[in-house]
């Protein structure tokens, strides 16, 4: 039987990874147009989206628990106007997915209990942080599908269901 711990390891490191298949599944049928095209008079377009969930765990994670030295730059991920190309921005965030999911793994019962603290959060642990960059990119990922239902409406090609 698994202890707590890798109870917690494995559903939190599944769970991102469950975020990044539908966050692919939502912008593949899109061109990289639309990706870039915001069909709102507010808010933000897929691919700002995608660079700021990338940075948000290059940073919370990457940086602070992982030791990556990543330094971000949060304004930029959403007035970035030298856009990388829709593949580049998704291999980004593969990436970034990745890392996440190999520093979960890493952590042992002790490790979620240590002290945690970086600029923009009030996570006093490392447990905490990674449970709201969760909730983070679900809430984006929400987002995505909303914007991307709207971007391919009348589009034959796209699957809809979700």
């Amino acid at each position: 039987m698994a202890d707590l711990n890798d109870v917690v390891v494995s559903g939190l490191a599944d769970y991102f990874e469950k975020v990044c298949a539908m966050l692919h599944k939502w912008v593949e049928p899109l061109s990289e147009e639309q990706f870039w095209k915001n069909p709102f008079p507010y808010g933000n377009d897929i691919g700002h989206l995608v660079l700021h969930l990338t940075g948000n765990l290059n940073y919370y994670i990457g940086a602070q628990i992982a030791a990556t030295g990543y330094i971000r730059n949060r304004d930029l991920e959403f007035t970035e106007t030298t856009r990388p190309g829709k593949e580049q921005a998704l291999r980004d965030f593969d990436r970034a997915i990745d890392l996440v999911s190999e520093t979960i793994r890493k952590q042992t019962a002790e490790d979620w209990r240590k002290d945690y603290s970086a600029v923009g959060v009030t996570s006093n642990n490392r447990f905490a942080i990674v449970l709201d960059c969760a909730a983070h990119a679900d809430h984006h990922v929400g987002q995505i599908i909303n914007l991307s239902r709207e971007l391919t409406s009348g589009q034959s090609s796209h699957a809809a269901s979700s």
